[in-house]
């Protein structure tokens, strides 16, 4: 057998690795209660082994031991937990909807062709209990489930968790790329993501003819977080000035708790957005530019220092990390005032509306966080990126651009004086 790495002169084969998402059908009753009865196992564990500050996979081991689940589970949180805890991601704190992971060949795969429903997953539940259950495939992955069952393809981490009523798996696997070069294989499709105040997020990418394609525009919520925030500034004023000052930190919190939950789901969105796009990366703004440049009045630094672009930013950040997806950061500089089709530049008559001053483009009006999103992500395909591990020793004294609650003290929750 052949090694896959360099031996003897024989050339690795290139490898392309792909999340594979299969939705579970129906569990009955009791499924249902075992799959909930895991994930709860699960969190307790990863929030019991994160609040003893675990940086080691045998402290972890020493907590989450106790806990109803299955090797496969405990072994991956014995490999998340001292990421999160001084490691990789150094969380100050966790989100509370964590998918449950598990090693790799804790989940099988089974098929049975002459069946309506042809695919079926065994989850495990704890060492000596599985779970059989039905399971739609990808149709467009197909081919890939198909080498996974065959052993054509290495099977990886992955990662169980339920969305709207519905039950998902989504698996890593790795498999060899025969006929192509190292160099295609190694070839990454940047995902310009622009963080703003209109649209909350926006993302676009360019097929392989060079045109813009599949822009996701995050607009709705960045309304109603505009509408939470400024019933913050409102609310917790007059609170304060009627003395209030406990109910105002109260009130305020559950606002805040509020956008919170919509800077998780739309960043949750984002990344499966880059999981249905080939060998992606997303292409964030680097924050240090972000900072330096902040500087447009005392009305817009007080809106903008107290928006969440690092919140956002780090959201972004360690959920791809979560799912194998690379981040870049690149500097931000013009990217909203740069034509993407001519490269000249251009002005925003309004918030959402980019306009090219070159008379000879085809681009007259264009959506701004679309254009902005886009050149974002050509600023890393012309070569200009700053790898988040290169940029660690880079950061200024007093910037804590961590994956914790993801914000520069400046940059998180609005202070209420």
């Amino acid at each position: 057998m052949i090694p896959r790495a360099v031996v003897m002169g024989i050339e690795r084969m290139p490898e392309v690795t792909k999340t594979l998402e299969l939705s579970l059908v129906n569990p009955n009753a009791h499924k249902e209660r075992k799959l909930c009865e895991t994930r709860e196992a699960y969190q307790q564990a990863l929030q019991a082994a994160f609040d003893a500050d675990c940086t080691s996979q045998s402290a972890t081991n020493d907590v989450v031991v106790e806990y109803d689940l299955s090797g496969y589970a405990k072994n991956a949180l014995k490999k998340y937990v001292p990421q999160l805890c001084g490691g990789s991601y150094d969380a100050d704190e966790l989100h509370d909807d964590h998918p449950v992971k598990f090693t790799n060949e804790g989940v099988q795969l089974d098929h049975k062709p002459q069946n309506a429903l042809e695919w079926y997953v065994k989850i495990p539940h704890h060492d000596d209990y599985h779970l059989w259950i039905p399971a739609h495939v990808n149709p467009d992955q197909r081919d890939w489930v198909e080498a996974v069952y065959a052993g054509d393809a290495e099977m990886g981490e992955s990662r169980l968790f339920k969305r709207d009523g519905a039950w998902y798996l989504h698996v890593t696997a790795t498999r060899d790329v025969e006929g192509q070069s190292a160099a295609s294989a190694n070839e990454r499709t940047p995902i310009g993501v622009d963080i703003g105040e209109a649209s909350l997020v926006t993302v676009c990418h360019r097929d392989e003819s060079g045109s813009p394609v599949r822009p996701k525009l995050w607009a709705d919520d960045g309304k109603a977080v505009r509408r939470l925030r400024k019933t913050y500034f409102t609310a917790t004023r007059r609170l304060q000035k009627r003395g209030s000052e406990r109910i105002a930190e109260s009130y305020g919190d559950t606002l805040w708790d509020q956008i919170d939950d919509v800077f998780h789901r739309v960043t949750r969105e984002v990344v499966e957005y880059a999981e249905s796009v080939d060998n992606p990366v997303l292409v964030l703004e680097d924050l240090t530019y972000i900072r330096e440049n902040m500087d447009y009045g005392a009305y817009m630094n007080r809106r903008l220092h107290g928006w969440g672009f690092a919140k956002l930013h780090t959201q972004v950040r360690y959920k791809a990390a979560e799912n194998g997806i690379p981040v870049e950061t690149v500097n931000p500089q013009n990217t909203s005032k740069t034509c993407h089709a001519c490269g000249e530049h251009g002005y925003r008559p309004r918030q959402a509306t980019f306009r090219c001053s070159n008379a000879d483009c085809w681009v007259t009006e264009y959506q701004a966080d679309v254009n902005g999103a886009i050149n974002i992500a050509d600023r890393y395909r012309s070569g200009e990126s700053h790898r988040q591990s290169d940029r660690a020793t880079r950061q200024k004294a007093g910037d804590d651009d961590s994956a914790t609650d993801g914000a520069h003290p400046s940059l998180a929750k609005p202070r209420t004086a």
